[in-house]
């Protein structure tokens, strides 16, 4: 879950990471406090985009969305787009493909961020004057030098430390806010995940399985019975190899010298496999080996193959304390993103949002 806090800890990278062409936009209160321009930037070009890639939208502090009055402009709407694609100041500009989703994300964000801080004034919510205070500090120990955070602070908040005081005591509100109303709420306690676990089995239900290494001879498609033979030879050689090798290694290293199938680039390596991904020949053979063994030849259509087991896991089930804590963690997260949708649905019903 992505909380104003957040914003506030990565402060000291977005600074020094935006396009030093926006260092002239003025900023704007509601804004929580992400800076948005380099703090020693100079007005340059923009650089040109990487191909695929949506040049940077330029800021002109123009209101993108109205809600209840209080404008949230473009450049709020950037700092968002931003925060979810931090990538952009290295391409230049966002994905083509994914630039529109991500700006309705992003609106979508600042938006239920500015419904929440409304709803938590209308409530009189307060933050005391310590934790404000010490909030203030550990900002400040973000930036460098004292010349950064002087830079910062004419370029992004009207070189006012009270302006800057608003918007930390606006991220403060809003954190505090959704602890309350979502973070607390979504905790989920041992006793409902195991109640969630014994009353769905079939996530946690594992099949057959098997971890294995090939070697693969693949002649071409209508291949000669001369090229068969040459084929069937060249396997058989490299089984008798194989049949000496002692360690997942030594198989390996095999697998690199003679394989022609896809995983002789990776030792080999299948990792593991479904029973049900496999061909019925490889699992009939691997049901009756021993882990460490390797198999006969096998002609699966018109190639020759071998295969090393490495691992041999029957059908089961995990236990709950295997999975508790992941099981927990996915609960709550689901829970959390539920609370949000519902709290934005609830506080839109009551407020007048004007996209512009």
């Amino acid at each position: 879950m992505k909380t104003t806090n957040y914003k506030l800890q990565i402060l000291g990278v977005v600074l020094l990471a935006i396009s030093p062409a926006l260092a002239q936009v003025a900023a704007h209160d509601p804004t929580p406090v992400k800076p948005l321009v380099a703090a020693n930037a100079a007005p340059t070009a923009t650089p040109a985009a990487s191909p695929g890639v949506a040049p940077l939208m330029q800021v002109k502090n123009k209101p993108v969305v109205r809600i209840n009055g209080t404008e949230l402009t473009d450049r709020d709407l950037l700092r968002e787009m931003f925060a979810i694609f931090p990538y952009a100041k290295q391409h230049n500009g966002f994905p083509k493909a994914e630039e529109e989703k991500i700006r309705q994300g992003a609106l979508r964000m600042i938006e239920f961020e500015e419904l929440v801080y409304q709803e938590a004034v209308r409530r009189g919510m307060t933050v005391p004057p310590a934790k404000l205070a010490k909030a203030e500090s550990d900002f400040r120990k973000q930036f460098p030098d004292q010349e950064t955070f002087d830079a910062y602070l004419k370029i992004e908040m009207k070189g006012s430390q009270q302006v800057m005081r608003r918007q930390i005591r606006r991220s403060l509100l809003v954190d505090e806010f959704l602890k309350a109303e979502v973070q607390d709420k979504s905790k989920v306690t041992l006793a409902e995940a195991r109640a969630y676990y014994e009353k769905n089995p079939a996530p946690f239900r594992y099949p057959e399985n098997f971890s294995i290494q090939t070697i693969s001879i693949m002649p071409p498609d209508k291949a000669s019975d001369e090229a068969m033979k040459a084929a069937r030879k060249k396997a058989e050689e490299a089984l008798s190899q194989a049949k000496a090798t002692k360690t997942y290694q030594d198989f390996g290293l095999l697998a690199e010298k003679y394989s022609e199938d896809d995983f002789h680039v990776n030792m080999g390596d299948h990792k593991v496999v479904d029973r049900d991904k496999l061909p019925p020949e490889i699992v009939k053979a691997a049901q009756a080996m021993q882990v460490g063994q390797v198999s006969d030849l096998i002609q699966l259509g018109s190639f020759y193959t071998f295969f090393r087991l490495n691992a041999h896991t029957q059908p089961g089930k995990l236990t709950f304390e295997q999975v508790k804590d992941r099981l927990r963690q996915n609960m709550e997260k689901e829970k959390n993103e539920r609370l949000r949708a519902g709290l934005d649905k609830k506080l839109r019903q009551t407020a007048k949002v004007q996209e512009l």
